[in-house]
């Protein structure tokens, strides 16, 4: 009777299990029933959210009135305060000077703020308005004469940092872009208002180390590029007003005071890109590059080429050095490939506008031609393929100065020719937007091009008037000597290309014109080195076969 109970229960207990199983597989069922419409309902709800999108295409009306009006309006409203504080506030007593400027600025980032509560961006505008109106009174206490009231430059910049320190603080606090730009910019241009001396420079330098804060710290990019552009135009305006920066120094300490100034902002700016320059994107990097590069050369070589006994040779050489030094650093910082890549263009460009300053004629074009060169070699080391493109151009520039008359031309447009062979053997350019084999074909396309003209120019450089024709093939039969020695099309295909102009030549110009014996000349060799070359290509097709 046990093992009967037992089995009874052995079956109930199975039976149990079962109806478990069987509730919850209907369970699962009739979820996944509910459930199956949702894939399908999902996409639906995208295609129909999809044309509710569509009016990212902002109004032009729209941005215009919102975006640009607000900022245009700050900036003018700057400037007028400026000016009045300027040209009126000297009527006043010293604290009365003071304390409305402050007052003014005070009043107008406190209705930037209350202005926040109900549009955020536009009061954050008027709030960098008011920062910056308090940076240009604490500037006008010690240099403008209506409202100066301090005597002393140290104790002035220390002002002056100081309130740089707070807008940088506050705009970090806020995490407010557009705080720190209105705030930075302003104070930066406000300064240009009045006469631009060194205390000017050392303040727009104050404001710019304040933007690079954020550059580094925050990597925004809008703030510290416009600063860059504002610290380069500082120094242009004062240069165009002026001349000079300290009036009455003499001539050595005035130049060297404004290459220091240069010298700081190329730092400065340099430092804070290569940091940390993985975090930025890449073509802010490019853009911060250039466009520091462009306002240390350009600035720099004005500078120096005003002076009588002028050293612009050995300042563009600084200048490649300090481009030179950039490439290794951001090497040294696995900075991206191509922020290298244009710190090492950039020195070659500068040393290519370096050499007029030191050589000329015949010395000039050999300068050239090393430099570009050297550049194009130099790129298969360090794998740049820009490099490399610059140093074909710099070859270029060496070839149409071959075009004048020069006692060593024979010797130049020799080495123009190795020059361009040995830089495309080097390796490959690429090219945006081909692929690996396009971009090879274009780059060996431009080298064998320049090959070709430095040949013919060569060629024809010793040849008398009347055989430019046979000098003309005698070029295309050394190319079709190049390409098959190399194994390259691309100099065999320009050798065919100078051969169809020496025969249009031929056929059009000299058989009307060469004399008898010319004519015998011309046909029997250009006859023969067409047999030549024929033969040449029937050997290859033939062995190929």
């Amino acid at each position: 009777m046990s093992d009967e109970g037992d089995g009874q229960d052995l079956r109930d207990t199975v039976k149990r299990l079962e109806a478990t199983v069987a509730a919850l597989e209907t369970r699962l069922a009739s979820l996944e029933s509910r459930e199956a419409p949702h894939p399908v309902a999902m996409p639906a709800v995208a295609t129909v959210a999809a044309p509710v999108a569509v009016p990212e295409q902002r109004d032009l009306e729209a941005h215009v009135g919102t975006y640009w009006l607000s900022r245009l309006g700050i900036v003018a409203l700057i400037i007028g305060i400026a000016y009045l504080i300027t040209y009126h506030f000297g009527e006043l007593g010293v604290l009365a000077r003071v304390g409305a400027g402050y007052l003014l600025s005070a009043g107008l980032g406190a209705f930037g703020l209350w202005l926040a509560r109900r549009n955020p961006l536009f009061g954050r505008i008027v709030f960098g308005g008011g920062l910056a109106l308090a940076y240009f009174v604490t500037y006008a206490l010690h240099f403008i004469p209506a409202v100066r009231v301090i005597d002393s430059e140290v104790l002035a910049l220390v002002l002056l940092a100081g309130f740089v320190v707070a807008i940088v603080t506050i705009a970090h606090r806020m995490q407010s872009e557009t705080v720190a730009g209105i705030a930075l910019f302003l104070g930066l241009h406000t300064g240009m208002l009045s006469d631009i001396t060194a205390f000017t420079l050392l303040s727009t330098t104050m404001l710019a180390a304040g933007a690079l804060f954020f550059l580094v710290r925050n990597r925004w990019v809008i703030v510290p590029l416009s600063s860059l552009v504002a610290v380069y135009s500082t120094h242009v305006v004062w240069a165009v007003r002026t001349g000079h920066m300290a009036p009455g120094a003499p001539e050595d300490d005035r130049l060297l005071l404004s290459l220091g100034f240069l010298a700081l902002y190329f730092l400065l700016f340099s430092v804070a890109l290569l940091v940390r320059p993985r975090d930025l994107p890449v073509r802010a990097s490019l853009a911060f590059t250039l466009l520091n590069w462009v306002g240390l050369t350009s600035l720099g070589a004005y500078e120096v080429s005003q002076e009588q006994d002028s050293h612009l040779f050995g300042f563009l050489l600084v200048v490649a050095l300090a481009h030179g030094a950039g490439a290794v650093v951001s090497r040294l910082q696995r900075a991206p490939t191509a922020l290298t890549h244009a710190y090492l263009a950039l020195t070659a460009v500068t040393l290519a506008l370096a050499m007029p300053a030191r050589y000329d004629d015949v010395a000039l074009v050999a300068a050239w031609t090393v430099t570009g060169l050297v550049a194009g070699l130099a790129a298969r080391g360090v794998e740049s393929p820009v490099l490399r493109g610059v140093g074909v151009l710099i070859l270029y520039v060496a070839l149409g100065a071959c075009e004048w008359e020069t006692p060593g031309r024979l010797t130049l447009l020799i080495g123009l020719v190795v020059a361009f062979v040995l830089v495309e053997r080097g390796g490959t350019m690429r090219v945006a937007g081909l692929p690996e084999p396009e971009a090879r074909t274009a780059f060996t396309a431009i080298c064998a091009a320049g090959a070709g003209l430095a040949l013919v120019a060569l060629v024809g450089a010793r040849m008398p008037d009347g055989l430019v024709t046979l000098g003309w093939v005698i070029a295309a039969f050394l190319l079709f000597g190049v390409g098959f020695a190399v194994r390259e099309r691309w100099y065999r295909l320009a050798a065919l290309a100078v051969l169809g102009l020496a025969l249009g030549r031929l056929v059009l110009v000299d058989v009307a014109k060469l004399p008898p014996d010319q004519r015998v000349v011309t046909f029997i060799l250009l006859g023969v080195m067409l047999l030549l070359v024929s033969y040449t290509y029937t050997r290859l097709r033939d062995r190929r076969g």
